[in-house]
């Protein structure tokens, strides 16, 4: 993976970034680089940098994945296992609900830091939203430096937006 000749390139752009290694050091909340630092400063927060290693996590843009990813996981894992107890047992409807209505909230949360952990990893290893050390401008950072044109321009113009001017 090279990069277009005519963008500036980070001295470390072509070191790699192993994808599982990278996942798995994220997933125990440490720093996908080295490992040995912490990712978060407090339950979701990420650090601003590795302590150990320096590593920038200020371009992390994990969002709404880590909340979904967690459902999905969840779900997978505790519907099966409600639909056994109901099918195998004969407890009444509270006694599901004393089961797994906190069972469910217990691992989600459980779950939640180690895989928004693992998304930033992600994030990292692939080189997304300025991860890239500077080789690729970030088309979100970009469009905020440059005024809309075309037909943006007319749509902000019919809306009485002002245009950005440089």
């Amino acid at each position: 993976m090279h990069p277009p000749a005519d963008r500036t390139i980070s001295p470390d752009f072509e070191s790699r970034r192993p994808l599982v290694r990278s996942l798995a050091r994220g997933f125990v909340c440490g720093c996908p680089n080295c490992g040995r630092g912490a990712l978060f400063r407090a339950f979701l927060k990420p650090v601003a940098a590795c302590p150990v290693c320096g590593e920038d996590f200020t371009h992390q843009r994990a969002d709404d994945a880590p909340p979904y990813i967690t459902i999905v996981i969840v779900g997978h894992v505790l519907v099966p296992l409600m639909l056994t107890a109901q099918i195998a047992t004969d407890w009444p409807s509270i006694v599901h609900l004393a089961i797994w209505l906190p069972l469910t909230a217990a691992f989600a949360m459980a779950l939640l830091q180690p895989v928004k952990g693992a998304v930033v990893a992600l994030q990292w290893a692939l080189r997304m939203h300025g991860f890239d050390g500077g080789a690729f401008p970030d088309p979100a950072e970009v469009a905020l430096d440059h005024p809309p044109t075309g037909a943006a321009a007319r749509r902000s113009a019919a809306r009485g937006a002002p245009l950005n001017e440089p």
